[in-house]
């Protein structure tokens, strides 16, 4: 009897053996491919893995997928028999992708391991800018790196400098001048008068004590050329005033006010189109100093009356009404309300009204 069940056992062992044997398997010669270095501006490069099947059975490719910049857009699409060789081609572009690059490339088999992981690796040269790719925004005869100069933070009694260059692409001189300058800000053009081919500085200077506000601020200036305005030539100055509570000492934030609201989220469920809501977000300085409300902002639908109290006491509390009118809107909503603060932890605190507007 015990001659039986070993000789069954190892009956069963070499079935198991030979089914193993009898799948398909892609034995790649390669997984990784490293195609050392390459020009950004050189075009697409292209590799392809071969494989051998050296299972018993057809091994078929069910799908590749490549990760970002990278592309598989050709493989063995037939079954390939027992013996026989397959491909996967990977193709690289290696445009705006300078530096090191690493690249998945997955391969759904039928196959014994029905994932398989290629790669591909490489350096791109970067190419050499252009004008155009140094000063992308163009205004009139003049290039700039962006339209935007931003001065990021602010201290609300600070004053700080900020420069962007340009370039005159024309073949004349050029003066440039501006308009619709806040008092808050002062531009100069270095040099006044920019020649053909020559670069300038557009020096920016802000002053947050005379700006009088708080959070994140967007001015608009335009740049009038050669004594031609035009509302094109738009330049967005924006800061973020806030205080800096970096160096405070650990008594001073023992001894600060801190800000707690009740719920950060109110959810009005479904209402009608048209309808109005509202609803009161109550606030409770937790600290042991007061706490001053520097501004309260909702965004566009959304309107948050000021607090009745701007200083509140420790343990006192003050409510901020905020009004949604749902007129013209549709669908899922979600409108916010900044509360900035002199709450050295929460200098920002950002309130939702959420809900569902239906026809």
């Amino acid at each position: 009897m015990n001659r039986l069940y070993l000789f069954l056992f190892f009956c069963v062992i070499g079935v198991t053996g030979l089914a193993q044997q009898s799948k398909p398997v892609a034995e790649f010669e390669e997984k990784i491919f490293d195609f050392g270095e390459i020009k950004e501006d050189g075009g697409k490069v292209t590799h392809t893995f071969t494989f051998k099947n050296t299972g018993g059975q057809p091994l078929i490719i069910h799908n590749v997928r490549a990760s970002c910049g990278c592309t598989s857009p050709d493989w063995t699409r037939q079954p390939v028999q027992p013996g026989k060789t397959g491909y996967v081609k990977a193709t690289f572009d290696p445009s705006n992708r300078p530096g090191n690059f690493n690249k998945s490339i997955m391969v759904y088999t039928n196959g014994q391991e029905p994932t398989i992981v290629l790669r591909i690796t490489g350096k791109v040269l970067p190419r050499e800018k252009t004008i155009e790719d140094i000063y992308p925004r163009v205004m009139g005869p003049v290039r700039l790196k962006s339209a935007h100069l931003p001065f990021t933070r602010i201290d609300p009694k600070g004053v700080k400098t900020e420069e962007m260059e340009l370039i005159n692409t024309s073949d004349k001189a050029v003066k440039i001048e501006f308009e619709g300058v806040p008092k808050h800000l002062e531009i100069k053009m270095e040099p006044e008068t920019v020649q053909p081919g020559q670069k300038g500085k557009i020096i920016a200077t802000y002053d947050a004590q005379q700006k009088n506000d708080w959070g994140f601020v967007v001015d608009q200036v335009y740049l009038k050329i050669n004594g031609a305005s035009n509302r094109s030539n738009r330049l967005s100055i924006s800061a973020t005033i806030e205080e800096d509570y970096s160096k405070w000492s650990e008594e001073q934030l023992a001894n600060a006010p801190v800000i707690e609201i009740d719920n950060r989220v109110f959810d009005f469920g479904e209402i009608k189109q048209g309808e109005k809501v509202t609803h009161a977000f109550v606030i409770t300085n937790k600290g042991k100093s007061n706490l001053i409300l520097r501004k309260v902002r909702a965004s566009c639908g959304c309107t948050a009356i000021q607090p009745e109290k701007k200083v509140i006491a420790p343990g006192e509390s003050t409510q901020i009404i905020a009004e949604y009118n749902s007129r013209g809107m549709s669908g899922r909503q979600n409108k916010s309300i900044t509360v900035y603060s002199n709450d050295p932890k929460r200098s920002t605190l950002l309130l939702r009204l959420t809900g569902t507007v239906v026809k």
